[in-house]
């Protein structure tokens, strides 16, 4: 699969998540507007949000499964269950080009959710990830979070695998 189609693909899902989240009914109706994730502010007091089902389930699946030959897989994916540094900068900055997940390989791309996700969000998403499916890898704090955004606070471009592997 091109890139530029897995791109098509990955705003499609932007698109239709955001009609969701927005109440709008349709995906079809949803396709004039921009792919806008409304978020609500966490209450004070309150638990941090899981944003999983809101923002991730649309390519990798409330089953962690993802979609074949499009979206990898979560549940049971190195990826998400190693060092935390990995998962929280592709949440963080996003990713590109081809990664091989479960002995398959993917090419394709995942945006960026730093602008969106705030350290407290992120750490119970990926927590919450890292815990599913069969994975059983440690929780992540915001703390951890807020230590990765600041180290790579002048990054601009999607993460490569290379790159991630250069990291732990």
């Amino acid at each position: 699969m091109s890139l530029a189609l897995t791109r098509t693909l990955l705003l499609a899902a932007g698109v239709a998540a955001a009609a969701a989240l927005a109440g709008t009914g349709s995906s079809a109706s949803a396709a004039v507007r921009p792919a806008v994730h409304v978020i609500a502010p966490v209450a004070t007091g309150a638990p941090p949000a899981n944003k999983y089902e809101q923002l991730c389930a649309a390519c990798h699946q409330a089953s962690g499964e993802g979609i074949e030959n499009v979206f990898p897989p979560l549940a049971g994916s190195e990826w998400i269950t190693g060092p935390a540094i990995i998962p929280i900068a592709i949440v963080l900055h996003g990713l590109e080009g081809e990664i091989e997940v479960k002995r398959k390989k993917y090419n394709g791309a995942m945006m960026a959710w730093s602008s969106v996700l705030n350290d407290e969000e992120l750490a119970a998403t990926l927590t919450y990830a890292r815990s599913q499916w069969g994975n059983r890898a440690s929780p992540v704090t915001a703390a951890q979070v807020a230590a990765v955004r600041a180290k790579l606070i002048s990054r601009t471009k999607p993460f490569t695998a290379a790159e991630l592997r250069a990291l732990r």
